[in-house]
């Protein structure tokens, strides 16, 4: 078994080099081969082969984590994988093409076939939905430039049998019911144009409609949809959506006696509460507690004289079953140079802010409001850069924050911070100062 799931990662690392161009020749022919494979693949590649030749191209998945043309996945928990392979033949009537090959002893052979109209296939997912031990195969499909649709799909006993299908922009597996299955929350416009999210859950061995909502934002202004928790512990999905005002609109959808419910959308207007300024921040666990933050950007006073810069104090805001919002903590968020600072709680209404910049660095100078009204400098962060980055980080009192490869953050305070009763120390800065966590993984919806 040990030496079969080896060779499987093999085999995964060969169709890795042969997408991303490193195995291919000159030869045409050779564009659409697999590479020499060991003996166990023979048949494997040979079948491939047959596939291409008979007029098909490889066509993976264009989003998501599985977006190779050949996948490797253990469909049916007996801890030997399936190769699962993706092509288009544009003269079928059915162009778009899921092969599924089971192993047997040291080979495969075609097992199952899903196939679709359409011009792509958007995405793929295995997950074992209904907690049998089993995965469902979950594809989005590309049926035009502007329409996708949805199909999840049982292949017990490589039988293949549609369980449930819908046009959709976005969706999420989740078990939002706490009944150890999983459930589809997917996002549409729906026959009158109007956005909803529905929810589908088990109906005998097939996944219903079973309650639907109304969002706040068209599908054209959809910009996120994350799984994230309340402070009662309740499992929530945040669904934000981006306004061309630059609004920022968030609809937090839960399960409610048995229905999906929006519990931030108002009775009076109809759609969300919680809309503020979007600063390409979106709801995130910003504290590290478990429980999902909203944020909500205030504009900070700036002293630089002349700018018209805006410079946020951020809100980030949990809420619990029934919508109600508290403020967990604020940040200044400096997106540029992927940092932010988590303010103190004294600091509120206190503060102002500016840029400078200099040789190979930039800072962000905090400033105090003083009892005359004006302001005066207290602490200052620089983003240092260049080949003297390390003198320039620890010059004129400054001390180091974080440092990354070609890259150091440091701090420092002005005078008027020995004096200001508002006054944090180097610890509560080290302890306030974080990296913004740069998301590199694709959506799989």
């Amino acid at each position: 078994m040990k030496r079969k799931k080896g060779i499987g990662l093999l085999l995964a690392a060969l169709l890795g080099l042969l997408l991303s161009g490193c195995m291919f020749s000159s030869s045409p022919e050779a564009m659409y081969s697999l590479p020499q494979l060991p003996n166990e693949y023979t048949e494997l590649r040979e079948q491939i082969e047959d596939i291409i030749s008979a007029g098909a191209e490889y066509a993976a998945p264009t989003s998501g984590n599985n977006i190779q043309s050949v996948q490797l996945i253990d469909l049916d928990g007996d801890r030997v994988e399936e190769a699962v392979a993706f092509f288009r033949n544009a003269t079928d009537e059915k162009p778009l093409k899921i092969y599924i090959f089971r192993a047997v002893g040291d080979s495969y052979e075609q097992a199952a076939l899903l196939e679709s109209s359409g011009i792509s296939i958007y995405s793929i997912r295995y997950v074992d939905m209904n907690n049998d031990g089993l995965r469902e195969i979950i594809v989005g499909w590309r049926v035009s430039a502007d329409i996708q649709a949805l199909g999840v799909y049982s292949i017990e006993n490589y039988e293949p049998r549609l369980i449930m299908s819908s046009l959709y922009t976005r969706y999420e597996v989740l078990d939002f019911d706490d009944d150890l299955t999983q459930e589809i929350v997917l996002l549409r416009s729906d026959n009158q144009g109007d956005p909803v999210a529905e929810y589908y859950d088990w109906e005998g061995e097939d996944l219903s409609v079973q309650s639907t909502t109304r969002l706040s934002m068209t599908m054209a202004e959809l910009k996120s949809m994350d799984i994230g928790a309340l402070r009662d512990g309740e499992v929530a999905l945040f669904v934000t959506g981006v306004a061309e005002d630059t609004r920022s609109i968030t609809d937090i959808l839960t399960y409610k006696q048995g229905a999906i419910a929006n519990i931030v959308r108002s009775d009076v207007t109809g759609v969300s509460s919680e809309i503020f300024r979007y600063i390409s921040l979106e709801p995130v666990d910003i504290d590290g507690d478990g429980v999902t933050e909203v944020p909500m950007p205030v504009v900070l006073p700036n002293t630089q004289e002349g700018s018209e810069e805006l410079f946020w104090q951020v809100y980030w805001l949990s809420y619990n079953a029934r919508g109600q919002s508290e403020t967990v903590v604020s940040t200044y968020h400096n997106i540029n140079e992927g940092w932010y600072l988590i303010l103190p709680d004294q600091w509120d209404g206190q503060i102002a802010v500016r840029q400078e910049s200099g040789s190979d660095e930039r800072g962000t100078v905090f400033s105090a409001r003083s009892s005359d009204g004006t302001y005066r400098d207290v602490m200052g962060i620089y983003t240092i850069t260049g080949n003297s980055r390390e003198y320039k980080a620890t010059r004129d009192d400054r001390f180091v924050l974080k440092r990354e490869v070609g890259t150091i953050y440091s701090g420092v305070f002005f005078d008027y911070n020995d004096s200001w009763r508002y006054a944090i120390s180097q610890e509560e800065v080290n302890q306030g100062f974080r990296l913004i966590a740069k998301e590199w993984t694709a959506s799989d919806n």
